[in-house]
């Protein structure tokens, strides 16, 4: 059975001790291992103690079942906050964990110090900071499961329509991006503008991504999902895209969704196998163009000696 425990960590870069909730799988008290470290992100108004205990049995059965390898999922519990460094610097909750939380986790608990085995998965505003995270600092994560992300489907602040943010008030943006809104605030922090920033960084790491969301989602979060999913793919980031029919941001779909975008994880952690099969299409697919390019080039050469 997995084992929980709660933790605060005192800093100076947020209001007051981090509390958080790490689980641990089964086998961590019976070996000397060290394992993967998953940073496991409450959405807004959560936080880590109960995000934890409402997906334990499924860690639990996926671990029992093989699906997901032993890791170390740490949830810590941090408000409203969009996992943001506030414009004002009275709240760096960024800064603080992918700095000093980060090195407070690996020195504490049996988890493998490196960025190939450091991961994110984050469920709404949790989906938004994971993938900020891990757009911002690929060399310190290698993967990152969004679930019905909290962005919107914008490059620019003042072009976010009210259906993108009426559940979000004047005041939280203000608090979070200044007061005016600072537009290149929001820029700088925006998942879609990080990802053309950083694309040649991103693509270089081999940062896994993984998104998806409900395409009934009150919310219409779909609506920044897609588009997120377009401007990776406009700028060849490799990643995997999910719109889920039926689904909506709360609900029965989310333990099957869970289960998915964990097994995400799970595959970075343990990569299958080559598939002969697919091996094999390729290798003849690449014979194909070979011989569909020189017979191009052998047409192309005839019809310039027939001008001539």
């Amino acid at each position: 059975m997995s084992r929980v425990i709660d933790g605060t960590f005192p800093n100076k870069l947020v209001p007051a001790p981090l509390e958080y909730t790490v689980l641990f799988p089964d086998v961590y008290d019976k070996t000397s291992e060290r394992y993967p470290l998953l940073y496991f992100l409450h959405g807004g108004n959560g936080n880590g103690r109960d995000f934890i205990a409402g997906t334990r049995q499924i860690f639990d059965a996926m671990w029992t079942s093989g699906a997901l390898p032993p890791l170390i999922a740490v949830a810590p519990s941090v408000k409203r906050s969009f996992y943001m460094d506030f414009k004002d610097g009275s709240q760096k909750w960024e800064s603080l964990l992918v700095g000093p939380f980060l090195e407070q986790v690996r020195a504490s608990c049996w988890v493998i110090p490196e960025r190939n085995a450091t991961y994110l998965c984050g469920v709404s505003m949790g989906g938004m900071g994971g993938l900020r995270m891990a757009l911002k600092y690929p060399d310190r994560f290698a993967g990152v499961a969004a679930m019905e992300p909290g962005i919107e489907p914008n490059l620019s602040h003042k072009d976010i329509a009210l259906q993108d943010r009426f559940w979000r008030s004047d005041e939280l943006f203000e608090q979070i991006y200044g007061k005016p809104v600072d537009a290149d605030y929001w820029k700088a922090n925006n998942p879609a503008n990080i990802a053309m920033e950083n694309r040649d960084k991103i693509n270089a790491s081999q940062l896994g991504i993984y998104l998806e969301c409900g395409d009934e989602d009150s919310f219409g979060l779909d609506r920044g999902t897609e588009f997120l999913h377009l401007i990776l793919r406009d700028n060849g980031i490799l990643h995997e895209y999910h719109l889920v029919r039926g689904a909506d941001h709360l609900g029965r779909t989310l333990g099957p969704r869970l289960q998915e975008a964990l097994g995400f994880i799970g595959g970075l952690i343990n990569p299958p196998p080559p598939d002969p099969i697919v091996e094999g299409l390729r290798k003849q697919i690449a014979i194909w163009k070979e011989q569909a390019e020189r017979i191009a080039q052998n047409t192309k050469h005839q019809t310039s000696n027939s001008t001539k």
